[in-house]
């Protein structure tokens, strides 16, 4: 990775808003790392934006569980040195 690419991090990122946000920041230049629970919603996401140039990174994480979080962050900073976006998408609903 050239060490003035960004880096931006998106959870929630197999679908939806996450999804696109992630997609949009690629064609902005960042490298992506896509975070959620179910890897293969990530996948297609991240092949996706290979296909336009930017690397992407899955990392299957809940972000509920405090441990997987710490691992999440441990393993950006080990695969790139640094973290410049963090776009935190993933959540819950409230019970009705």
């Amino acid at each position: 990775m050239p060490s003035n690419q960004r880096v931006a991090l998106v959870t929630g990122a197999g679908s939806g808003i996450g999804r696109a946000c992630a997609v949009a920041l690629a064609h902005e230049g960042y490298a992506l790392v896509l975070a959620g629970r179910d890897g293969q919603r990530l996948a297609p996401a991240a092949d996706e934006i290979r296909s336009s140039g930017p690397s992407a990174t899955v990392i299957q994480c809940d972000v509920k569980e405090e441990d997987q979080v710490r691992e999440l962050f441990g393993q950006i900073k080990s695969v790139y040195g640094r973290l410049d976006l963090l776009f935190n998408n993933a959540g819950i609903s409230a019970p009705s």
